[in-house]
């Protein structure tokens, strides 16, 4: 009698054993899902990051192929872009990602960034118009204020310019834009105020100081402004100045700045050598 009991124990206890071995498996296999995924995060983080960006462009293509819907990876695609300057490959990868259903008013910011890059000015200004106004972001006025400056429409460039400048904790990039601005519409003296602001926020900005050297020499100030340089930043100073002196008619000013150029830069400086040289020999 004892026979069919042990028999049904048997045969409960293998039940509960392939239970048990399914839900194990089941463990396993989820597991597995989630290492897979957070491999994949990190590689995408990579490949957006410190990749070679034709890296990345070849990762998320050949990841597009099994996901073909998935924003995050057509996001990947069109970042790689224009990481890779590849701008005109950029703006259909953009558009891509605008047509996913998932996509957001940032999408189309970033759409009219790549836009704007591939020199497609009127295709970026209707992508920004077809944002609603409640977007409001830095980098939205910051492309809306290029826009702008792009259409001559001056107190609109200084308006987004200005509430740009207030949406982020980092305006230098902005604040020299805006100074360019002023300096192609001949007001020298805000376009050299601007420039300091963007030195004064960020000392590692060459471009900015640059461009402050310009505003000086359209103003015939041909002294550097007081602001941190390095020996090499002085000696490029000089020379741009020097070529703003001699552009302005001042040509024996302009070989003195192109002099003392070649003596403070701590290498032959090729295209100060060569300037003067063109000078002083008619």
């Amino acid at each position: 009698m004892r026979h069919p009991v042990l028999g049904t124990i048997c045969v409960a206890g293998l039940v509960a054993l392939t239970a048990c071995a399914e839900k194990d498996g089941e463990n396993v296999e989820r597991a597995i899902q989630d290492v897979n995924a957070v491999d994949e995060a990190n590689l995408s983080d990579v490949m957006l990051t410190v990749a070679d960006p034709n890296e990345g462009i070849a990762y998320f293509k050949r990841t597009l192929k099994d996901n073909p819907d998935r924003i995050d990876i057509q996001r990947g695609l069109a970042v790689s872009y224009v990481r890779a300057k590849r701008f005109t490959e950029a703006v259909p990868a953009w558009k891509q990602v605008t047509k996913n259903k998932a996509s957001t008013a940032n999408d189309r910011v970033d759409l009219a960034d790549a836009q704007i890059r591939a020199g497609l000015w009127d295709d970026a200004e209707k992508t920004l118009d077809s944002i609603p106004p409640t977007h409001e972001t830095f980098k939205r006025y910051r492309l809306e204020a290029m826009i702008a400056d792009s259409n001559k429409e001056w107190n609109r460039a200084d308006s987004f310019y200005e509430i740009a400048v207030g949406l982020t904790t980092r305006p230098a990039g902005v604040m020299n834009n805006w100074g360019y601005s002023k300096l192609t519409r001949g007001d020298y003296t805000e376009a050299e105020r601007l420039f300091g602001e963007a030195v004064r926020q960020d000392n590692t900005l060459f471009t900015a100081k640059n461009n402050m050297v310009l505003a000086r020499g359209a103003q015939r100030q041909y002294t550097l402004p007081v602001i941190p340089m390095v020996q090499t930043e002085r000696a490029q100073l000089l020379h741009t100045l020097a070529l703003s002196a001699i552009k302005q008619g001042d040509t024996e000013t302009g070989k003195v700045l192109l002099r003392e150029a070649v003596e403070t830069h701590p290498q032959h400086f090729e295209a100060a050598v060569r300037a003067l040289d063109a000078l002083e020999n008619g």
